[in-house]
């Protein structure tokens, strides 16, 4: 076995205890339920069904430190960021609600901040990709080619992956919620209607962990739930959220990746390299491949 990085020793020893005292604006989860301190709805649409996601009362901390990190960007996207993530243990234990903006700033993730993800791969009949070219619009990673939807589950009660009787978290649960999560995303970047997407129709696959800088001020460090869906659903995109879209081969995929001149999501291309190719070529038997297990990739 090869030896951890330092930053996987960092996030490995990392308590509970830990992460709620160094990122005091996280809001732990309720002892009787998971509800937050504030609970103004987001801006962004919902899927039918689905949850507005409550922002967390530290959304309107640091204002003169929000405006030197928003200077230039799009106001509906900047809105977005007060979504609030799922904080999570080295273990993918949920511990509390962050903002997305909280999330993705690079100084907290280089101490350790960890939130949940999920990765949709979208493939119609024809064993075609769909894939989405991010928005210039987008505050993290803007203008990259990447999978069908990547985005986080969010802290509310049909995403968390909790079970309010116990509560107690569990990898079923968790699947659950990135299933919500999923359907709701897509009806909001790409405007596929939940009855094309049925929830139980997204097959998950594993988990993947990883860490990535976009510009410096953000990144990513994600457990990444991968979900795999086949489809021919209707797309009405939202260009605030995408740019453009394409139905892919693996071939033309390949040929994609050989083009300097396009650029690709980080978390993307770490899947493509260690998994896509080998799940493409099994698409329709993909039982062999499911794993509990997170694949650590830091």
């Amino acid at each position: 076995m090869s030896e951890l990085s330092d930053y996987h020793k960092l996030v490995k020893s990392l308590t509970k205890e830990d992460i709620l005292s160094r990122f005091s604006s996280v809001t732990p989860l309720a002892a009787s339920k998971y509800e937050f301190s504030s609970t103004s709805s987001s801006s962004s649409n919902t899927a039918s069904g689905s949850e507005s996601a409550p922002v967390s009362s530290s959304a309107s901390a640091n204002s003169s430190s929000s405006d030197t990190l928003f200077s230039g960007h799009d106001e509906e996207q900047i809105k977005l960021m007060d979504e609030n993530c799922i904080v999570l243990d080295y273990n993918d234990t949920p511990l509390g609600a962050g903002t997305k903006k909280l999330c993705h700033i690079m100084d907290n993730i280089n101490q350790g901040l960890l939130h949940r993800a999920f990765s949709v791969f979208l493939f119609n009949s024809n064993n075609e990709l769909l894939l989405q070219q991010r928005a210039d619009e987008k505050i993290t990673f803007p203008s990259m080619w990447t999978n069908t939807c990547c985005s986080h589950p969010l802290c509310v009660k049909t995403e968390v992956g909790v079970d309010f009787t116990t509560q107690e978290s569990n990898l079923d649960l968790a699947i659950k919620g990135a299933q919500s999560a999923a359907q709701r995303k897509l009806f909001q970047e790409l405007g596929i209607p939940a009855e094309d997407v049925p929830k139980e129709d997204f097959k998950f696959l594993t988990r993947i962990h990883y860490m990535a800088p976009s510009d410096g001020l953000w990144g990513e460090h994600e457990i990444d739930y991968i979900l795999i869906i086949k489809a021919n659903p209707s797309v009405n995109v939202n260009p605030n959220e995408v740019k453009d879209y394409k139905y892919v081969s693996a071939e033309k995929l390949k040929e994609m990746f050989e083009d300097p001149e396009l650029v690709f999501t980080p978390w993307f291309k770490l899947i493509c390299e260690s998994y896509l190719f080998k799940w493409w070529d099994h698409i329709d038997s993909l039982e062999e491949f499911k794993s509990d297990k997170i694949d650590r990739m830091l």
